[in-house]
């Protein structure tokens, strides 16, 4: 069978939908699977074994242009290869217009979640098949689920959905199957990363405990390697360095990143895609959450992985570092 994947974003979101990849090759192995995805992510998929191709949707790029000729013929090229793919299924995990527009494209039967299981109600008149998955399971289950669903294979129960602090699911272990790069810029000695930056500011931790918790770092022998995306976070990453004797990589991308993660002694990070990743690669990881609970989207992998704080509890330095602790027995 030939099967397309539609998750095109973010970057935590395809994270948690990629142990679907190794639940579907496990049932049915001679299953052909690629996978459309945002260009900034597309590292993501290609990262997978089990993945045969990650095709590019830059639909962030074209929104902002749809009067452009460019764009349009762009998009009909992107139909076209869609079609030229001749797949047998075609299953939305995204849930949302967009998303089930361009699953459409392909001609192929779509299936995604139903009305009461979606983000976007609307999206679901687009599928020709459908099926429920519990709204409040966590972000990695529901993908595994609505797939197992749809191609009819089945999954170990959960003796619990809301699995919010401890970041494992009970019942079954996903398999990421994520396989980092060579890395192309190589931290020197030992080190634990840490990611301070977000989206919104809403999600910050204070700066002045980044630095503590780089300092707890710096004293188990490991540098603490603090990441940056933008301007902006490269000069609050500079600030966190300075203040625990810290480093500072040059701008990486995705793929680059993930190659670094995969080295780290300990991850400690903010509600990210690249905190998320760090987890999905079998890294210690322990997620800081500042604006939103946990439970649904906590952070999640095969290592020995945790998740602190949520909406109103932005949680206290002795916590994170008592956490850390626990974590390093």
């Amino acid at each position: 069978m030939k099967l397309l994947i539609v998750k095109t974003s973010s970057m935590g979101d395809v994270v948690h939908a990629m142990p679907v990849v190794a639940d579907i090759l496990r049932a049915q192995p001679q299953t052909q699977i690629d996978w459309l995805v945002e260009p900034r992510f597309a590292a993501l998929p290609a990262m997978h074994p089990g993945v045969h191709e990650a095709i590019e949707l830059p639909w962030r790029s074209w929104r902002g242009r749809l009067f452009s000729g460019a764009t349009w013929q762009a998009m009909r090229q992107l139909r076209a290869r869609l079609r030229g793919g001749h797949y047998d299924l075609v299953l939305d995990l995204q849930g949302l217009l967009k998303s089930a527009v361009w699953a459409r494209q392909s001609g192929a039967p779509v299936a995604g979640y139903d009305r009461a299981s979606i983000r976007e109600p609307a999206a679901a008149w687009l599928y020709q098949r459908t099926a429920r998955v519990p709204v409040q399971a966590q972000a990695v289950q529901r993908n595994r689920w609505l797939a197992a669903a749809h191609l009819g294979y089945q999954l170990p129960e959960l003796a619990d959905h809301d699995d919010a602090r401890g970041g494992r699911l009970p019942g079954t272990e996903p398999d990421f199957g994520l396989r980092a790069p060579t890395p192309g810029w190589v931290p020197k000695g030992r080190y634990a990363v840490l990611i301070p930056n977000a989206s919104r500011a809403e999600k910050l931790w204070p700066e002045r405990h980044w630095i503590a918790v780089g300092r707890w770092l710096l004293e188990r022998g490991w540098t603490p390697l603090v990441l940056w995306g933008s301007e902006v976070e490269q000069t609050l990453a500079e600030r966190i360095a300075a203040g625990c004797e810290g480093d500072v990589p040059p701008f990486l991308k995705v793929g680059e990143m993930a190659a670094v993660l995969a080295g780290a002694q300990q991850v400690v990070g903010l509600d990210t895609g690249f905190t998320h990743l760090a987890a999905a690669l079998g890294r210690p990881t322990l997620g800081i959450y500042c604006d939103h609970e946990p439970g649904l989207a906590g952070i999640t992998g095969p290592g020995a992985v945790a998740s602190i704080g949520g909406k109103g509890q932005v949680p206290s330095r002795e916590a994170v570092l008592a956490l850390l602790v626990e974590q390093q027995r």
